[in-house]
């Protein structure tokens, strides 16, 4: 292959539109996303799952973004705009919000496919050689450079981001393809309930990541061909992607081929997902390194006071072990281990609190003793009160808790007031 210009990828990636699919409710996550879109969801002790794929894209040079956004959106857009509404237009940037609107039917967004083809006219007004399209749903680092290059080196019309994942966990989850000897896809099927595995590896199946790489004109033409077409479920996995593998150039990118640091990747659209990805995050040497100078993860963030650590009494010491403590955080003579403590917390004297997930806001009165748990935004839990020591009594006072043993608290289920 000739070498490129030194700027070839940089050209490459200032001629792309990133488009990220971020109305999507997270319905395995039950309780957690009942007022904010999954996307909106809290993450790593101060960001949110949004901010990893608009990092990305920003890192990668990508400065043209919109966000598309649906159901129940508000603490989405709020985040967006308050952490994300910096770009300048006048310099070639900016993070656009895309609400459904019904710009070409009656409907809302009826699938990743309509929600594109329903913003066309903003698309083709950014002039791009390439449509990059996202979901906002995963925790993952990616260099979206490489990708682009590679769809354009190969002459692809559409490219597919992969990874190999086992077959028990990609069985009706996600999309999975067959590809030949050059990674040209030949076979792709959307979240079967047996899927086709790897031919060196009977337990590994090639699953689609959910993004995607498109010629503009290419792209645009084959969302009015589906919008055509009667009986479509108006989606990429479930039609555009099988209706074009036949006649058209369409290969997979196997995630992680270019880059090691391109080697983290989390579905947490589960509790028990969610609640292992943030776990993952106290060990000295996580895999997610959020500490990585050159590849930063943006969010907003409040300007609040540094964490603080109070009382040093032989029974009553404020001490976290192993731990993630955000600002605003107060720890009153309470022990915390293994835990995540998101901003503006107070845990108070005596309580103990270990493997678990506290989101912003989160009160724990004194004498508590919390294990393996997700409180969400704002839950005030009593004196007393003990979580994640016995099934029967966490059911019994109307807690979730999964096959994992995870438990899962929220402002309802305490009977205090939605207040997001």
């Amino acid at each position: 292959m000739a070498k490129q210009p030194s700027r070839y990828i940089s050209n490459l990636t200032r001629d792309t539109y990133a488009l990220i699919l971020a109305g999507g409710r997270g319905s395995r996550l039950y309780e957690l996303t009942n007022w904010r879109a999954k996307p909106a969801l809290y993450f790593g002790g101060k960001f949110r799952i949004i901010d990893f794929p608009l990092s990305n894209c920003i890192n990668s040079g990508i400065r043209n973004v919109g966000v598309v956004t649906q159901y129940k959106s508000h603490s989405l857009i709020r985040h967006l705009v308050r952490g994300w509404g910096h770009f300048k237009k006048e310099l070639g940037e900016s993070v656009e919000i895309l609400p459904a609107s019904q710009r070409y039917s009656d409907h809302w967004y009826e699938g990743t496919a309509d929600a594109v083809f329903q913003n066309i006219d903003i698309i083709r007004d950014e002039l791009p050689k390439f449509v990059m399209i996202l979901s906002g749903d995963h925790i993952y680092r990616m260099d979206y450079g490489n990708l682009i290059a590679k769809h354009d080196e190969s002459g692809a019309k559409m490219t597919v981001c992969c990874m190999p994942v086992p077959i028990e966990e990609a069985a009706g989850q996600f999309g999975v393809m067959t590809v030949d000897e050059n990674y040209r896809i030949i076979g792709f099927e959307e979240k079967p309930e047996n899927p086709a595995p790897l031919p060196n590896d009977p337990s590994m199946c090639l699953a689609s990541m959910g993004n995607y790489v498109f010629d503009t004109e290419f792209l645009f033409d084959q969302l009015k061909r589906d919008a055509e077409t009667s009986g479509s479920e108006r989606d990429f996995g479930k039609d555009i992607i099988p209706s074009i593998i036949q006649d058209n150039a369409v290969y997979a990118y196997p995630y992680g081929s270019d880059s090691e640091a391109e080697n983290y990747w989390r579905d947490v659209g589960t509790l028990d997902s969610f609640w292992q990805a943030n776990m993952e995050l106290v060990s000295p040497k996580p895999a997610l390194n959020l500490y990585d100078k050159k590849w930063p993860i943006w969010t907003y963030q409040e300007q609040l006071p540094p964490a603080k650590f109070v009382w040093e009494e032989d029974n009553r010491r404020g001490t976290a072990i192993n731990s993630v403590v955000s600002g605003g955080c107060i720890i009153s003579g309470a022990t915390l281990r293994r835990s995540i403590c998101f901003s503006n917390v107070r845990v108070h004297s005596y309580s103990e609190v270990e493997d678990t997930v506290l989101l912003p806001d989160v009160v724990i009165a004194r004498n508590c003793r919390i294990r393996k748990a997700i409180i969400d935004r704002g839950c005030e839990i009593p004196e007393g009160t003990v979580i994640g020591h016995s099934r029967e009594e966490d059911l019994a006072r109307g807690f979730r808790v999964t096959d994992k043993g995870v438990v899962l608290v929220t402002r309802e289920m305490l009977g205090l007031k939605v207040g997001y």
